[in-house]
């Protein structure tokens, strides 16, 4: 008997002979399958379905011989009818091979009762074929959902208590699909009832399902602890800023918060700094440590901006430093050499306007006095670049 080392050798041999009749191809694939076929299907039965995984939904050999251990079918007429649904609905060729691959069960679906249903449903709360490929095809598990006692109820929850609009499940689907396979009473519902408990009000609690569904995959209890931690933070459950704060304590883990904290702390702030730039943006929690040290560096060191001044407007650490911080503040530092402007400049509303608007304000404005002040902005950036 041939290893199977041996017969995905041969196997791969009988693909690369693509000038071969499919007869000739097929019939090597049979003498291979025959080698190690289960005792449940016929030799040529796995035969077909490993030529057919690889002819029609483009899987490697390897992947197909592995696949058709799952699945066989002693014709083409189910999978056939199957792809031409997903075709028609938007999946392309590596949407079909990746799901295909994952999830070859598929192919032995009901088209016109279980798959077709499903994709219908799906678009018709808002996504395009485009995301609903994606969708499928990298979490293929929805499939195996049921509409009846799944799919709709899930839907029908988040718009008749969460209050989401179609537009906003779809977008809650596009970041987290995982929303549509949960269990409704075991861990949605729970959920939604403790931010309720908090007063968290309806319009923030369908902006966090929206924008960060994950929350709704949190242990319950981990839920519970973070949203007091946000509450004892000062932060106002009213408010949206509740939403990003929350999220962003839930995503990171605490070594990331403990470490992050330090950073800034070595860069200037205090714990008072970092808890109000925390606060107005939660994102500064995202950045990394050589974007915050080097973009607080340049402020503080070279522009002589406090720490706290930066804690007051976090923003401006979001701004590329080789693209907007630097070449502007040379500009400024030089008006400020030249006592045209105020050295207590706020930077904030420096880095925050347009291009025009920075140019017309600081350069044109000054251009009689300090000519060389666009060659200043341009090749710095020119330099950079």
């Amino acid at each position: 008997m041939l290893s199977k080392r041996v017969a995905l050798v041969l196997l791969t041999n009988a693909r690369a002979s693509c000038n071969l009749p499919k007869t000739v191809i097929r019939s090597q694939i049979t003498i291979l399958v025959n080698s190690f076929s289960t005792k449940s299907r016929t030799p040529e039965e796995q035969s077909f379905t490993v030529s057919y995984l690889i002819s029609s939904c483009g899987l490697s050999p390897e992947t197909a011989l592995r696949a058709s251990q799952r699945v066989h079918f002693p014709s083409s007429d189910r999978p056939d009818s199957i792809l031409t649904i997903l075709r028609n609905h938007g999946f392309a060729d590596t949407h079909i091979s990746k799901l295909t691959k994952t999830r070859p069960s598929v192919l032995l679906s009901d088209p016109k009762k279980t798959l077709l249903p499903k994709l219908e449903f799906f678009e018709s709360v808002g996504l395009s074929n485009a995301d609903l490929a994606k969708i499928i095809s990298s979490n293929p598990t929805l499939l195996d959902s049921s509409l009846k006692n799944q799919l709709i109820p899930v839907y029908n929850y988040l718009k008749n208590v969460i209050l989401l609009d179609d537009k906003q499940v779809a977008r809650s689907m596009k970041t987290s699909s995982r929303i549509f396979g949960m269990n409704l009473e075991k861990s949605i519902v729970p959920k939604i009832a403790t931010l309720r408990e908090f007063r968290v009000p309806a319009s923030n609690i369908s902006l966090l399902v929206t924008l960060h569904p994950h929350v709704l995959f949190r242990n319950h209890d981990k839920l519970n602890e973070t949203v007091k931690e946000v509450l004892a933070m000062g932060v106002n459950p009213l408010k949206s800023t509740f939403v990003y704060v929350l999220q962003m304590m839930l995503r990171i883990s605490k070594s990331t918060w403990e470490h992050k904290i330090e950073v800034y702390r070595k860069s200037g702030w205090s714990e008072a700094d970092f808890r109000m730039a925390f606060k107005k943006q939660p994102l500064c929690m995202a950045l990394s440590e050589k974007k915050i040290t080097s973009v607080m560096d340049f402020l503080v060191n070279k522009m002589g901006w406090n720490p706290t001044a930066i804690a007051r407007a976090p923003t401006v650490l979001f701004y590329s430093l080789q693209k907007r911080t630097i070449p502007r503040c040379l500009v400024i530092k030089v008006l400020i050499l030249k006592g045209l402007i105020q050295k207590d400049l706020c930077l904030h509303s420096v880095l925050k306007v347009t291009d025009k608007c920075f140019v017309d304000k600081y350069v044109t404005k000054y251009e009689e006095d300090v000519p060389q002040l666009l060659d200043v902005l341009m090749e710095k950036r020119a330099l950079l670049n």
